[in-house]
């Protein structure tokens, strides 16, 4: 896609209305919340949820290592990675897995995969599903279930993948944190309002953070369709729930069982 293809897909973006969330939406089904709407039942969705991973975080879990997992790198930094671009209803519900015609090909990308690779790492070695029940990426995991189902804003693998890094580096959350003097640390505490208060005045929107063991782990940022910021419903389990001091860990390449 040239530089005026990709212009008139954002002036399409811009065009399209934005909706309000319901109080009693819970994100997507990372969180163990959401029932996917049926197939026979899909329909266009209501707004966007960039969720972002803290590596420092969900490394801590990693017992084994191989060429995939991004946190066996040696040469990591500490900063928010990208899980996916999610795309969600109102009611509670998701649609996924959109268009079986769709799947995944990582040639359509070739031109994105130095910096999907640095920013958009697999933090497993595990492969993921796919929506012919096969098995495959983390992007094809992250296109066939959510992307595909991104019409008629995003219509093609090359520009979600596009879309979501540009909207990754747009609002670059880790930059936000860091001017405000919230640095990964093993052994700092840091003020949950303030972190939100942070990116709230940088975002001009509310993110919603899920936390392991009192680390943040994800934060997720909602969009309009049209890409507007807008807040996040506060809807985590009580798992998932940060307390009000977090903290936010360094990252720590894990280098055991590599293969």
């Amino acid at each position: 896609m040239d530089f005026l293809t990709f212009m008139s897909v954002f002036l399409l973006l811009i065009s399209t209305s934005c909706y309000g969330l319901s109080e009693n939406h819970h994100g997507d089904e990372e969180g163990g919340l959401l029932v996917v709407a049926p197939a026979k039942q899909q329909k266009e969705f209501d707004y966007f949820l960039l969720a972002l991973l803290w590596p420092g975080t969900l490394c801590q879990g990693t017992n084994h290592c191989c060429s995939a997992n991004a946190c066996c790198r040696s040469n990591a930094t500490s900063m928010f990675t990208i899980h996916g671009l999610w795309v969600n209803y109102n009611d509670g519900t998701w649609p996924a897995c959109c268009n079986n015609g769709s799947n995944f090909d990582i040639k359509k990308i070739t031109p994105l995969l130095g910096g999907l690779q640095i920013y958009w790492p697999s933090l497993s070695c595990n492969l993921e599903s796919t929506c012919d029940g096969g098995k495959g990426l983390f992007w094809a995991h992250e296109w066939e279930k959510h992307g595909t189902c991104a019409t008629p804003v995003i219509w093609d693998e090359y520009t979600y993948f596009l879309t979501t890094l540009n909207i990754y580096f747009k609002y670059n959350i880790t930059k936000i944190l860091i001017e405000e003097g919230y640095i990964p640390s093993n052994s700092e505490k840091y003020p949950l309002g303030g972190i939100v208060s942070a990116i709230q005045n940088a975002v001009r929107a509310t993110p919603l953070l899920v936390c392991s063991d009192g680390a943040v782990q994800e934060l997720r940022l909602c969009f309009c369709k049209n890409f507007e910021p807008q807040d996040c419903p506060n809807n985590v389990t009580p798992e998932e729930a940060c307390p009000r001091y977090v903290s936010l860990p360094e990252y720590v390449p894990r280098i055991t069982g590599i293969n």
